[in-house]
């Protein structure tokens, strides 16, 4: 049964200090925060440093797309600060993937979970065809970064909880499929375009998701969050 092992919060705010605000007051009411590029780019490694020293799961979402040299690199100095599970992107192909793979093999601690994106959830049809250039429909290509990511040594990806049942079809049901974009039924959809709530992304497959501003921006954060969860029991 679901419950806040599989919640993950994003922790989309400026500065160190309020991730660790937020990240003490709901600590018991969640499974994992996330932490991305806004709070990274402006505090670095030292913010990882603390939750490593708190013992809080951290899910970096750094979302690596490089070189396979270099993505090796980036990926060995987030593995040395013992986060839970990180990403690069999917679209990077098999060699970069296999790369940051390595680095979590050399992994002191606990293997981290390494997991490779496969279409942002902010990006529609439209976009992925006229605009990015690739063709098809979401879901196939969505299907297809999965296989490759799998094969290529990931853990996992991260996707549309739309599109998590026909992963855990293509892929097994040890592959595990972290779903941002989650909106709970009582939440405004911002400006993501996929979207799922809480109880229909574990019902799809999805081991794991990601809420950020319907938890951080509630008047009552902890309330917000135990709805979340009451959502995902929901899912039975």
């Amino acid at each position: 049964m679901a419950g806040k092992e599989n919640l993950i919060v994003a922790l989309d705010v400026p500065t160190l200090a309020e991730a660790q605000k937020l990240a003490d007051e709901l600590r018991n009411e969640v499974g994992m925060f996330k932490v991305g590029l806004e709070l990274y780019s402006r505090e670095g490694l030292d913010l990882l440093s603390w939750f490593s020293k708190e013992s809080l799961p951290v899910f970096f979402d750094g979302k690596f797309h490089d070189i396979p040299n270099t993505v090796a690199a980036a990926s060995a100095a987030v593995v040395a600060h013992n986060v839970k599970m990180f990403n690069v992107h999917a679209a990077g192909g098999s060699k970069m993937i296999g790369a940051a793979a390595e680095a979590c093999a050399k992994a002191n601690g606990a293997k981290p979970i390494l997991l490779a994106v496969t279409i942002l959830t902010s990006m529609s049809q439209q976009v992925m065809n006229d605009e990015i250039g690739i063709a098809g429909q979401v879901e196939s290509y969505v299907k297809k970064l999965a296989l490759l990511s799998k094969f290529a040594g990931a853990d996992g990806v991260v996707a549309s909880a739309a599109e998590a049942k026909l992963i855990a079809e293509a892929c097994g049901r040890d592959f595990v499929i972290v779903t941002p974009g989650i909106r709970p039924s009582w939440a405004g959809q911002d400006d993501q375009v996929r979207v799922v709530t809480p109880a229909d992304a574990i019902s799809n497959g999805a081991h794991y998701i990601v809420v950020g501003r319907p938890i951080v921006k509630a008047a009552n954060r902890k309330d917000a969050a135990k709805r979340v969860v009451e959502e995902l029991l929901s899912a039975g």
